[in-house]
């Protein structure tokens, strides 16, 4: 958010002559033409949201001088992966595999198949392993499920989405959120 536009003489106040080392007032300040885009590449390179945004809608293509620090945060890596590299990134994968939601979307969206590297940080996460055995395994995660049944929503949904029948074994975690047992139960006409 630019504050600056709100003040009368914003030149008047601290930090007025820096604000272009904000990476997202470089990108504001470029889009609306009072800097350059290469004016604004320095503040934007070094952090990696504002360096994929870049890539991806002002240069439309790969950014190889921002790589090293878009790599490091696994959203960007995984976006950019995805919208302008669109493909596998192996340098960038370090860093993604171990963030379980986006080893996830990785997985799903960018490999379209099993990452087995990844399977060991997504397990532990409920919500990840549940979606990466529907849309990335395409059936039941044994070796997951003992973290996914004691979360009451997800082993909920496990059970409705992906083992398509009651899982006795989660039902004592299940039952401990009304909302989920109710939707549970609901769908396996208890």
């Amino acid at each position: 958010m630019n504050l600056y536009k709100y003040f009368t003489y914003p030149e008047q106040l601290v930090g007025y002559e820096n604000r272009f080392r904000v990476p997202s007032l470089a990108f504001d300040a470029a889009q609306n033409g009072e800097i350059t885009w290469k004016q604004a590449e320095p503040y934007l390179a070094k952090n990696p949201k504002w360096a994929y945004l870049y890539a991806r809608y002002v240069l439309k293509h790969r950014w190889p001088e921002a790589e090293p620090y878009i790599m490091k945060d696994p959203w960007s890596a995984c976006m950019y992966a995805l919208n302008v590299l669109k493909h596998r990134w192996p340098e960038a994968e370090p860093y993604i595999v171990k963030d379980p939601k986006w080893a996830y979307w990785y997985a799903d969206d960018v490999l379209k198949r099993r990452w087995p590297e990844a399977e060991q940080y997504i397990m532990k996460y409920s919500r990840w392993a549940s979606w990466y055995a529907l849309y990335v395994l395409k059936r039941r995660w044994p070796e997951a499920e003992r973290y996914i049944m004691k979360n009451p929503e997800w082993a909920s949904w496990y059970a409705r989405h992906v083992l398509k029948r009651r899982w006795p074994e989660a039902e004592r975690y299940i039952m401990k959120n009304p909302k989920w047992w109710d939707e549970y139960k609901e769908a396996f006409g208890l």
